[in-house]
């Protein structure tokens, strides 16, 4: 399939949010650690996090590992519990989970493997969740990117960097030292 092919497949859809995400989250991460070490630290990124805002049905997991570790064993680790890897660079492997050759299965999970201690994306969760006006003013971006960028994945992402890291600089120097 081409990248347009597979963006009309999937494409960028934002919904209330369900409280059946934290649960699918907790499942989804009880799985995890059931294959891991208890050296990695899972955690509920992304919009489905906050529980204010409208999100992608789609569960957004960190899995930070030790910085000694070999990322290609995790990388067998998750493909074995059922996730396709996505990307690879040297220092980040991402993971899906849930995409079929019909569109979205009722769950799906997006995972990310990272070394512990490259994880901005929890930063920017906890703003969002203790700052509800920030979290508007993202949720708004979004809606604004959902309709012009439905079909472009890459697009929708790129449209919210820079909101994204103006938030991040300032929650990693108000949560100095928290992870």
């Amino acid at each position: 399939m081409t990248l347009e092919e597979l963006w009309q497949l999937f494409p960028i859809f934002l919904t209330e949010h369900q409280d059946s995400w934290k649960e699918w989250y907790l499942e989804e991460e009880h799985l995890l650690k059931k294959v891991m070490s208890k050296n990695e630290r899972i955690s509920h990124i992304g919009s489905t996090a906050v529980y204010s805002i409208w999100a992608k049905p789609i569960i957004d997991i960190l899995l930070e590992v030790p910085r000694e570790s070999d990322l290609l064993y995790y990388k067998d680790l998750i493909i074995n519990s059922g996730y396709i890897c996505m990307s690879q660079t040297e220092n980040r492997l991402s993971f899906n989970k849930g995409y079929t050759e019909n569109g979205f299965a009722k769950r799906v999970f997006h995972l990310h493997l990272r070394y512990e201690g490259d994880n901005n994306e929890l930063y920017f969760r906890d703003y969002l969740i203790e700052q509800p006006d920030v979290a508007k003013e993202y949720e708004e971006l979004k809606f604004k990117l959902w309709k012009k960028y439905e079909h472009n994945r890459d697009a929708y992402t790129n449209g919210k960097t820079e909101l994204v890291k103006k938030y991040t600089e300032k929650a990693k120097i108000l949560y100095r030292n928290r992870y």
